[in-house]
This record gives C-alpha cells, structure tokens and sequence, in this order.
C-alpha cells in the first residue's frame, strides 16, 4: 500500500519542485472551484449570494490555510521553506558582504587545506592504481629474512629469485616483476635519460588496461636469455614525441644500448603502481636484464633490481599465499645456497619468509620518513580546519547576536525555535558551501605545487575532477557547516523574549558570552601546537643543512658516461673519461674536474678492504672506496687534515696509496697514526696499500649513521673506469650542466652519450622529509596564526563596537586613554597568555610522537617554544591595540545621547 502510494505521489511531488508555477496555479484553481460549488449549494439552499459566500469561506476555513494543508500532503514543504531560508540567506549576505568574504575565505583555506592534503595521502597511500583488475588482491612482496641477529626486509629481489617464485608458485597466484629505471632513450645528442619501466609480460595480466594502439610483449618476447628487443610507448610520450601518430607502429627506438621496434602504445593514464611520473616507455624484463649485463644474468642472486608484485586469484586468503610464496622464497634460497655457498646466508639462520604488503610502497614496510611527515601534515590540515572553523563560529556568533532583537520580533510573531534554528543553519550551510567550493577551486590552483612536493612529477592531478577529494571536502564543508552554525544558533535562541525585545540589538550585543572566549583560547591552543611543530622542523633543517658533509654541493655536478655497447677496453674506457676529465676542466666557468667511483646518496663502490690485524671490518662500521685523479680533493672541496692527498706521481706504476678518513682511522686504528699503516684491497692476500693522507669525514649513504667511512685511492690505481665525474664550477652548478653536458657529448662516441645533473639533486632528496615537514608546518602554521589572530581581533574589535556607551561613560568618569587601553588590550593579552600555556603543555606531552621526525633537535627546545610563546603574544597584542585605540576615540557626548 505504501509503495503504490509513493508510487503515486512521486511524480505530483517532482511537479511541485520543478514546475512550481503551474502547479500553484493548478491549486488555485481546484481551490476555487471547491468553494463556488459550495457557494452554488449556498444558494441553492436559499441564502442570498453574499451570505451564501461567507458561510462557504467560514466552512472552508481560509484559502490559504487549505493551500498549505495541500503542500503538506505532497511532502515538499520542507524542500519549499529551505529554498525560501536559501534565498533569504543568501539576501542577507549579500547585504553584508565583508562578513560574508571574511567567512568564505577562512572555510576556502581550511577546507582547500583538507582537499589537498587528502589528494597527496589518497594518491600515496590508499587509490588503486588505476586500471588494477582486483585491488584488493594485488600485493607488493618483500622479502624478509634475519642476518648479523638482525631482522632485514627488501623489495628488491634478483631476477633470478622471481624466476624461481613464478616458476614454484601455483597457479592460484600471479606473479610479476618490474623496475623503473632513468635510461636513455633516443640517439646521440637527442639522448636523454627518461624514466623507463622494464616489466615482466605477466605484469600486464594486473590490469584491466587494453593498449590503445598495438599490443603488449608476450611471455615469449619476454624469456631468457636475452628478451625481444620490442617496447610499448607510454600515452604522454606517444603524444609529445610521436604526434599521437598510429603508423609509429614497427618504428624503431633506441633504448639504452638496444634498438627496440615499437609494438604498442599504452593507455592514457597507464603508470603502473607508482605514483608520480609516468613511464615514458615499457620493455621486457629480460631484454632490460641482457642489455644491463649480458651473459647468465638469470642465476644471478646478488644483482637485485626488480620489485615483485603479487595477485591472489578468488578464493585464496592471503595467508594461504604467504604461505605458498614462503615455500617457493625457501626453494630458491637453497638453489642460491648450491650454486654459490660462500656468499649465501644458511637458510636455518636466517628464516627467509615472505610478507605480502600493500601495492602502495609507501604504505608498507619499507616506508620512508616522508609518508610519516605527509601523515602529520594531513593532521595539521585538519586542525587548520577546526581552527578555521572556531574563527568562522565566532564570526556567526557575534552576528546571530546582533540579530537578538531581531529574532525575538520573529518569535514573538510566532516563529517556532525549530524553524529560527533551521534558518540560521541554512545561512550556515550556505556560507559553508560557498568555502567549500572556493577551498576545492584552491586545492586545484594551489595543490599542484604541494603535491610536487611530496610526488615527484605529479604536477597535473585532477583535484576538482577527482571524485574522491571532492567526496572527503564536501565531508569537510558539511562538518564546517554543523560546527559553525548549530553553536550560534543556539545562543541567538537562548535569551528572554521579553528582555531581548526591550534592550535592542546594541545592548544585547553588549552582553558578555562565555563561548566567544572559548573558541578564541581553542583558536589559539592549536595556533601555538602548530608554530611548535614548525619551529621545531625548521630548527631540524637548519641542523641538516649546517651539517657538514665533508664536500660541497651547489658548485659541483655529475657526470656519467654511458658507451652504450661502443666496443671499448677498460684502458680505452679510462682514457675516454680521463680525456672527459680533461675537457671539463677547459670548459668556460669550470674549475676542476675528476672521475669518480662512487658519489655520495648515490653509487657506493663497497669493495672488500682488510685490515691486518682485525679479522671482521663489518663490526666497526661500513667501508666504501673512493677514486679520483690529483685534482679530486679540490673538486670536492674535501680538507686533508693529516698527510698529502694525491699527485700526478700516484699512478699505476708508483706503491699503492690511499687517503682514509678521521672517522676510519679512529676506528682501525685508535690512538695511533694512521699514516703509513697498511690496508689491503679486494682481498686479504693483496700487497699492503700505505695510508698517506687523513681527509675529514664525509657522509655517503645516510645523514644519521656515524658509522660509515669512505676511503680514497689514486684513479690510475683502481684498476677499472669509474663512468662517473665530478666536475666543479666556479658558480651554481644547475646553471652549467647543459654547457659541460654539450661540450662532453663531443667527446663519445658512436651512439655513447654523457648525462649531466646537478650534485644537489642528488642530495637534496636526502633532506626531503625535513625540508617538507618544515615547509608544510610553517605555511599551515601561520596560516593557523593568521585565523587566529584576525579572529581574536574581529571579536575584540565587535565587542568595542558594542561597548561604546560603556567606553564613554568610563571616559566622562574620568578614564584616561591608559586605562582604556589597558582594559581592551588586556583582555586580548589575557586569552593569547591562556593559549600559548596550555598550547606549550600540549606540545611537551606529544614532543615523544614528532622525535623520530626531527633532526637533531630535542622536541621540548626551549628557544622554540619561547619564539612562538613571543610571536604569539605579539599577535594578540597587534589585533586588541588597533580595536582599543577605535575606544580610545569614542566621544562620550555622542554615547551618552545615543541612550
């Protein structure tokens, strides 16, 4: 019965919505015909034509009465009265439309802030791919193991080890393997290092993503020992390089040292799993391994390159896969440990098994500081949202208490409570929806450049086009809108009738609320934990950067040579960089010029060293080698504070030398002189290297472990070319690279290209999560500042507003300008003072949560927290001087006439 009843007064109801006019006409005139059929009845009973009209009208009971009662039975009265409260709000704010920006602008920040935010999180951690077949089934595997007593995790596993899990998993998982990698693509000068993913053709069966033009490789293309040399085109590379072209199909492209033939262009918005810069071309993971290292590349276990992916087909538990995997990883460990037993752990020790992570790299074990700081960020987004929110609350109450007298006249009318309430949250809703559009319109300007931040590549993400940011900031609007409102509201409603009638709008305006100071200490609380916070990442990327590295950065940059299968020996390898070396140092701007084996945060050469006398290095730290020619150390800019560093005498026929670090010497040989002891290189049976110079120390692969050392030989000694240089400038290094890079590509050969970059993008990566944690902290952090202290000063600056007879008053009774300002600025100083306490006792109990994130610096630093304590009180001074100098001036006369 019901569903035919809705059934039929569904479409009566859409009628009245959407073709209101004609339906209130159809009312009147069935109205109308009711009541002259029963005017006609009238008369025809015997009552004059005038009697017969008013007994109708008095049985009817008013035309309008019974027009409301027919609404009411089509269900849209409310629908009707909120588009009626939605016009009358938005007629009000239109009247005041500084309040009206005011309150829009703080949402727009608080809610853009959130969208944001949200955007980077979803995209890091929890949106599927796009195009995965089943993302709930689809895991990223690492491999966990214990070595040393130490529990160890990888993503990076061997060909060889996938091989061997595809080949002993069962059919109920799919296995596949990929690897993004910076290779050159292209020919000669045109060369150019792009981000290239190599993928087994399993890695295409993830996804549900056919290619828009071509095919993917096979598994036949896509096999030992070498691969087919074919490459599927990204979408943007196809459109940007290629015209977007459909004969580029059989075309040729060179990738690495292989020529590939173009069988495919993937889908637009294909990326795969990682998030950021979408490869600009895909190849198979064979072809990819032989043109790396030719040869046995598949029982090759030491070289670990590929991250694996795992897909549970319906009905297998995770668990039930752990498991399977765990014995396929057990397996291959024995095959590694018969095929080469020196170099494998013994699998009783060191418990191989399996852990099947989420897709998102960066939500799973292996999770670097970064995802932490994005976390926290996403926090402090949410607090500039309550702040925003307390500010705009505060904004609302001092008008809905302006509108005292106004709304009593209404309730007085007979207005229920009920309906005064909806109406002030319908002006709510309304302000809140207007900042939630413009904060989406913000996320989608101002996002990109955060997003950048935290996702390499990622400048163009859709945020007004994303359906699920714009689901988490209309959540945000909503909630904005009910905290906002609903406390205002209720407080224009709290009053007597009868009181608020008599007293006016300025006196009761007057009144004092206990709420308004309450938003303004909660404002300011949250303020002072949040400049904390940014202070305390500020101090810590300071610590960073003044930490010294043992080199400079920003003049120096690096080079590396690729021979790309130039049939070269390794003496014309060392020529062609020494020659490399030698054109640098002749470029205009560039001061000195080196090859090198390793480069710090980058490529670390780890050869074995040995020591006589101490049977295991590993205990004291790790050990990593570094060559270079006379002019190393200078082009570095590293200090040799004991001995000598290298000369031109130091070649291959001279004794063999080399230069070890403070930290390496005191940890072989401590309270000695470590010039002229003996190291021995490669193995422990090699001829003693002297020790003739002490260079100070330097980091290479972290900025935390003091435990790292590096030590130095002669390049004509190391036996091998490097294919790195490092070559400094006289200036910046960034605004030289093209030059040297040209002038290098001279030199190669063939199809061999040089790549040149900036050493700062190498290290600056490195101090990513403290530079992000202090950008971010400090641009919410005074954003949060800013709402609280343009808050503190409307509200101070509308009570002064309110209070301007009681100002005169005290003025004709003798106050001086003193005390008027005491008494206004104090109560701003009074709140700032409440705030900054209980803000410096919430920052002290949370220190322990922020400590892994920071850099050197303790959580309770003093200075911090008396900087942000001192910035703060400032701002509540700024915003109460300027509304009690505006009572300084309130002329008595005028104020007492007004009563």
């Amino acid at each position: 019965m019901r569903i035919e009843r809705w059934l039929y007064t569904l479409p009566l109801r859409l009628r009245s919505l959407f073709q209101r006019g004609k339906v209130e006409q159809e009312l009147r005139d069935e109205l109308r015909d009711h009541l002259e059929r029963q005017i006609a009845a009238n008369e025809s009973a015997g009552m004059s034509p005038a009697d017969a009209r008013t007994v109708a009208l008095r049985d009817f009971g008013g035309i309008e009465r019974r027009k409301d009662e027919v609404r009411e039975t089509r269900g849209v009265n409310l629908v009707e009265q909120l588009m009626r409260d939605m016009a009358y709000a938005a007629r009000g704010l239109r009247r005041a439309p500084g309040f009206t920006l005011a309150v829009v602008g703080t949402l727009a920040l608080g809610v853009g802030a959130n969208a944001a935010m949200f955007g980077i999180v979803d995209r890091l951690l929890f949106r599927p791919p796009a195009f995965l077949r089943e993302p709930g089934h689809v895991h990223r595997l690492y491999e966990a193991f214990t070595a040393d007593r130490t529990g160890a995790t990888r993503v990076n596993l061997s060909y060889a080890r996938y091989r061997d899990l595809a080949q002993r998993s069962p059919g109920s998982l799919t296995v596949a393997a990929f690897s993004v990698m910076h290779i050159a693509v292209g020919d000669g000068d045109a060369a150019r290092e792009l981000p290239v993913m190599a993928a087994s053709a399993s890695y295409f069966d993830l996804y549900d993503a056919a290619p828009a033009l071509g095919r993917y490789f096979t598994s036949a293309e896509d096999s030992v020992p070498a691969g087919a040399p074919v490459a599927v085109l990204g979408y943007g590379y196809w459109q940007s390089q290629y015209g977007g072209r459909r004969d580029v199909i059989g075309q040729r492209v060179r990738v690495n040292q292989t020529l590939c033939t173009i069988i495919g262009v993937a889908p637009d918005h294909f990326a795969g799993v990682e998030a950021g810069e979408a490869p600009v071309l895909y190849w198979p993971l064979t072809t990819r391994a032989a043109d790396a290292r030719p040869g046995a590349f598949a029982a090759n276990y030491g070289w670990r390159w590929p991250e694996v992916l795992v897909m549970r087909h319906a009905g297998i538990s995770e668990a039930t896969a752990t498991t399977e995997l765990t014995a396929a990883l057990r397996v291959s460990w024995l095959t590694q440990a018969s095929a080469n037993p020196r170099n494998s752990l013994a699998i009783g020790a060191a418990k191989p098994h399996a852990l099947l992570g989420p897709v998102h790299l960066q939500a799973g074990p292996l999770a670097g500081p970064e995802t932490r700081v994005v976390t926290w960020v996403t926090g402090v987004a949410a607090i500039v949202l309550l702040i925003a929110c307390a500010n705009v609350a505060n904004l609302l109450l001092v008008r809905a208490v302006s509108r005292r007298r106004e709304i009593a006249m209404r309730l007085a009318l007979g207005a229920s409570r009920g309906r005064l309430i909806r109406q002030l949250l319908t002006e709510s809703l309304l302000l809140a929806a207007l900042g939630g559009i413009a904060g989406v319109v913000l996320a989608q300007w101002g996002g990109g450049a955060i997003r950048a931040l935290f996702i390499r590549g990622d400048f163009n993400s859709p945020t007004v086009a994303d359906g699920r940011t714009l689901v988490v900031a209309s959540v945000a609007t909503l909630v904005a809108a009910v905290l906002t409102g609903l406390a205002p509201a209720m407080q224009a409603l709290k009053p007597d009738l009868a009181h608020s009638l008599r007293t006016g709008a300025r006196q009761a305006g007057a009144e004092r609320s206990r709420l308004r100071p309450a938003l303004l200490l909660f404002q300011t609380t949250l303020s002072v934990v949040l400049l904390i916070g940014a202070g305390l990442f500020v101090r810590s990327l300071l610590n960073v950067r003044g930490m010294p590295l043992g080199y400079d950065i920003d003049p120096l940059m690096v080079i590396t040579d690729n021979t790309r299968g130039v049939k070269t020996s390794g003496a014309e390898l060392a020529s062609l960089e020494a020659r490399l070396a030698q054109v640098a140092t002749t470029t205009p701007g560039v001061v000195a010029a080196t090859p090198a084996a390793s480069v710090p945060f980058w490529g670390f050469d780890d050869s074995p060293v040995f020591v006589p006398g101490i049977d295991s290095l590993s205990e004291l730290g790790t050990f990593g080698r570094q060559a270079g020619n006379a002019d190393y150390f200078r082009t570095l800019g590293t200090r040799i504070v004991r001995g000598r560093g290298f000369d031109a005498h130091d070649d291959a026929h001279a004794p063999r030398v080399a230069v070890v670090s403070q930290g390496m010497a005191r940890a072989l040989w401590p309270g000695q002189d470590a010039l002229g002891k003996c190291i021995r290189l490669d193995a422990d049976t090699m001829p003693c290297t002297s020790v003739v110079g002490v260079a100070q120390d330097v980091r290479v692969r972290s900025l935390k472990n003091q435990r790292e050392y590096l030590y130095y030989v002669p390049i004509a000694q190391y036996g091998d070319a490097t294919g790195m240089l490092f070559v400094r400038s006289s200036g910046d290094a960034s605004s030289s690279v093209e030059t040297v890079r040209r002038a290098l590509q001279g030199v190669m050969p063939g199809n061999s290209y040089v790549t040149a970059r900036p050493f700062s993008a190498i290290v600056d990566p490195v101090m990513a999560s403290w530079r992000l944690g202090a950008t971010m902290f400090v641009t919410f952090g005074m954003l949060a500042l800013t709402l609280a202290a343009v808050g503190l000063y409307s509200v101070i600056a509308y009570g002064v507003a309110q209070r301007r007879q009681e100002f005169g008053v005290r003025i004709a009774l003798g106050a001086g300008i003193a005390d008027v300002l005491q008494l206004v600025v104090g109560e701003g100083v009074k709140l700032g003072l409440a705030g900054v306490t209980l803000g410096i006792v919430i920052a002290i109990a949370g220190g322990r949560w922020i400590a892994p994130l920071l850099f050197d610096e303790a959580p309770r630093d003093m200075l911090v927290f008396s900087a942000v304590a001192a910035a703060l009180m400032v701002a509540a001074f700024c915003a109460s001087l300027f509304p009690a100098l505006r009572a300084t001036r309130v002329d008595p006369v005028q104020s007492l006439r007004a009563d």
